[in-house]
């Protein structure tokens, strides 16, 4: 690794560029949780290895794919349209909110507590 400097006044300042940040959404955090607590050695091990944010974002990621699609897939079959929301808009959210604990439940259960 070859570091580069630049001149202020009498010093030579480092050009550093800090790493970029990971991209780590809510299904990401759940995950970091649940391995912090549950699984100490495994959160231990991916941490000292470096392994850890990519893990997040990969479950992150995953994770959020699978959650949009059961919802879309329950509204649909449920027939939760967009003309019941015109409708009855307080029914399409009790629906819709019914749909989101459930969709959240099978995506908890399949990507964080594994």
């Amino acid at each position: 690794m070859e570091i580069t400097y630049h001149q202020e006044d009498d010093y030579l300042i480092p050009d550093l560029v800090p790493p970029e940040s990971p991209r780590i959404g809510v299904w990401g955090e759940r995950r970091r949780q649940f391995l912090r607590r549950q699984r100490k050695p495994l959160y231990s091990g991916m941490l000292m290895s470096g392994t850890l944010n990519v893990h997040l974002e990969e479950v992150d990621r995953e994770a959020e794919r699978l959650f949009d699609r059961l919802k879309e897939e329950m509204a649909k079959r449920d027939g939760i349209t967009e003309g019941l929301k015109a409708d009855s808009q307080l029914e399409w959210v009790r629906r819709m909110n019914a749909i989101r604990l459930t969709a959240e439940e099978i995506v908890r259960k399949e990507w964080i507590e594994t």
